[in-house]
């Protein structure tokens, strides 16, 4: 495996293999997980070469959001990756010129609800340095995991809006025997907290399983993810019922949406989200294709 720092290395290193062998990439800020070695072993089956970066983007960081204090766990980070089979970390030092970015990349509409509406410029940092990642390592593929589905649909748009050369493929999200995705943010809960972080999904499965019993309302599910969490004591700084493809609002279940969640278990923000689907309709791989339909 090989630890390379600099974008001229990186590309000097693929470029004997490019156009030859199938290039996966999966960005990521480090602090890995087994939600992350998911995204890397999806990547190791679909294509010949496997690229992680490990890089900690101060744009997507906001006024009271501390870069500094972000877990930097490198060394441990690198060893599971080398573990995992994965050919080249790319661990840039700083990708950003020393007077400051003067050009960048900005969403519209697509980042106004969610998550994006409590971190505002958030996702024009993640935009910003993912087509900055994809210049320099030129992926044929590149994994995204669906916990983050807000981003996912995002970049996924910025690829279909800019004509970019790379397959965004969705990887679903790798959960805990009790139902609690898989986050970094997790070594933050307390053991009383931990304790009631399934509820999230809970709600969201009771949601689905209302849905299966022929409801497509939004407001009716929405009404019963509520009082789910009410019962646990939980208030979510958001519980919504959105397209898949738009992130628009979905009144009704009529087209492919999903629920969406954010709460404060303690201290520690949680979110989560699920597709909702009759049974017979999901699929354990998703590629999220660019989207077709015209944002209002």
């Amino acid at each position: 495996m090989n630890i390379i720092e600099t974008t001229e290395e990186l590309r000097r290193t693929l470029a004997p293999v490019r156009g030859r062998e199938r290039i996966a990439f999966v960005p990521t800020m480090g602090c890995l997980h087994e939600g992350h070695l998911g995204l890397i072993r999806k990547a190791r089956r679909l294509a010949d070469i496997v690229v992680v970066s490990i890089y900690i983007n101060p744009m997507q960081f906001g006024p009271n959001e501390d870069f500094d204090a972000y877990p930097r766990t490198f060394e441990q980070d690198s060893a599971l990756c080398e573990k995992e089979g994965v050919d080249i970390i790319f661990h840039p030092h700083n990708l950003y010129p020393v007077d400051g970015i003067k050009v960048s990349l900005r969403v519209s509409e697509l980042d106004g609800c969610l998550c994006g509406a409590s971190r505002p410029g958030h996702f024009n940092g993640v935009v910003t340095v993912v087509n900055m990642l994809f210049n320099i390592v030129q992926p044929d593929i590149a994994i995204f995991g669906e916990k983050d589905w807000q981003q996912l649909a995002i970049i996924s748009r910025m690829v279909s809006d800019l004509h970019m050369g790379v397959e965004i493929i969705g990887a679903p999200t790798l959960r805990e025997n009790d139902g609690v995705a898989l986050s970094s943010r997790n070594r933050y809960l307390s053991i009383e907290d931990r304790s009631k972080a399934p509820r999230l999904h809970e709600a969201l499965q009771s949601i689905q399983n209302l849905l299966e019993q022929g409801e497509t309302q939004s407001s009716k599910l929405i009404e019963l993810g509520k009082a789910r969490l009410a019962d646990a004591g939980i208030t979510p700084e958001y519980l919504e019922i959105r397209n898949a493809v738009t992130l628009q609002t979905a009144n009704t279940i009529d087209a492919p949406c999903r629920v969406f969640i954010a709460a404060r278990i303690g201290n520690t923000r949680l979110i989560d989200n699920i597709p909702l689907e009759h049974a017979t309709d999901r699929e354990s791989d998703r590629i999220i294709e660019p989207a077709t339909e015209t944002l209002l």
